[in-house]
């Protein structure tokens, strides 16, 4: 069975938030402590965090989870640093990863059935990204086979992986997930998030 990892990027400075939207609280539990624990309800390993603004305000929140934790220290460059970074965590953790799941921590609704869907996908159809689509847009949660790494290690800027997405759109197996263009990225974000709930 091939072994598939997830990096959870979470190292941005939530500037429209206003404080790190990471600590939202979801149904009793922190944003980022609730996104950790739908990744480790997976078969999926290693799961690693890449924090980086708010460190340790964030690391308080998921100390006990059996997580590879990776402090991105160039966090101010764009989610493409973050994105390195968690290659560099996962490779450290387990070098025989055959793919690896993107996660972000501000959409409440990801779930572990979603994630499981999305390898049953990749280890039957075998596509080279399996990515989600909402509304007019495709992206994260998004699986990215080992073939790509290099791809992504070369990332730079803010866009984190859709780059490496949109240049291989047409092998991408896209998957629905309606839910997903929630994020909470505003106060009014997550106040219409409340009142949905």
């Amino acid at each position: 069975m091939e072994k598939i990892g997830i990096i959870i990027l979470a190292a941005g400075e939530s500037k429209r938030m206003g404080f790190p939207k990471q600590l939202l609280n979801i149904e009793g539990v922190s944003l980022i402590r609730r996104t950790a624990e739908v990744a480790l309800a997976t078969d999926c390993y290693p799961v690693v965090l890449v924090i980086g603004a708010h460190k340790a305000q964030l690391a308080q929140e998921i100390i006990d989870l059996p997580l590879t934790v990776i402090d991105n220290q160039m966090w101010h460059e764009g989610m493409a640093s973050s994105v390195k970074m968690g290659l560099a965590g996962l490779y450290m953790t387990y070098k025989d990863v055959e793919a690896v799941i993107m996660l972000v921590c501000d959409q409440p609704y990801i779930s572990v059935s979603l994630l499981e869907r999305m390898i049953e996908i990749y280890r039957t159809k075998k596509p080279p990204i399996v990515a989600c689509k909402y509304e007019d847009q495709v992206g994260v949660p998004a699986l990215f086979d080992r073939k790509l790494f290099e791809e992504l290690l070369s990332l730079t800027g803010d866009k984190g992986a859709k780059p490496v997405l949109m240049n291989h759109l047409d092998e991408a197996y896209l998957l629905t997930f309606e839910a997903g263009s929630v994020d909470l990225d505003t106060p009014e974000d997550y106040k219409n998030f409340q009142s949905d709930t």
